[in-house]
């Protein structure tokens, strides 16, 4: 899919917004307590959990000053929530100075992950993260 500087930023600003509400939602009705939420499509219908199920409650450990129990839960946490600190300050810099510095950025890491070398360890990475997260039962 080609995507043109504005699409991707509209993206990754919905993308934004939309984790930021369900993090606020996630820590203000103590959902991850008790559990009651399962937003994972593959989990409610199959029973197995995704790769990045237990990111939400990773990320809600990061908050809180949790490291390794977030590590525990799931590393792609820590990948979501960098993303969800850096592209919104990203985007607004690159509006306001009229650039388009993370497009490039994204348009080079897109560029190595198409490539062999870079694609098979990172697609290893997730089916172990996967198992992972299917032995822990997340």
């Amino acid at each position: 899919m080609l995507l043109d500087r504005n699409k991707l930023y509209s993206i990754l600003l919905i993308a934004c917004v939309a984790g930021y509400i369900w993090l606020y939602y996630s820590i203000t009705s103590n959902v991850t307590e008790n559990k009651s939420v399962e937003v994972c499509l593959i989990k409610h219908t199959t029973n197995i959990p995704c790769p990045s199920c237990g990111s939400t409650r990773s990320i809600i450990s990061l908050t809180k000053g949790n490291f390794v129990e977030a590590f525990d839960l799931n590393p792609i946490g820590y990948i979501v929530a960098l993303i969800m600190l850096i592209a919104p300050v990203w985007i607004i810099v690159d509006i306001i100075l009229r650039n388009n510095s993370l497009f490039v950025c994204y348009q080079k890491i897109e560029s190595h992950l198409k490539k062999t070398k870079y694609a098979i360890p990172l697609i290893l990475l997730v089916i172990i993260n996967w198992i992972w997260n299917i032995t822990k039962g997340v």
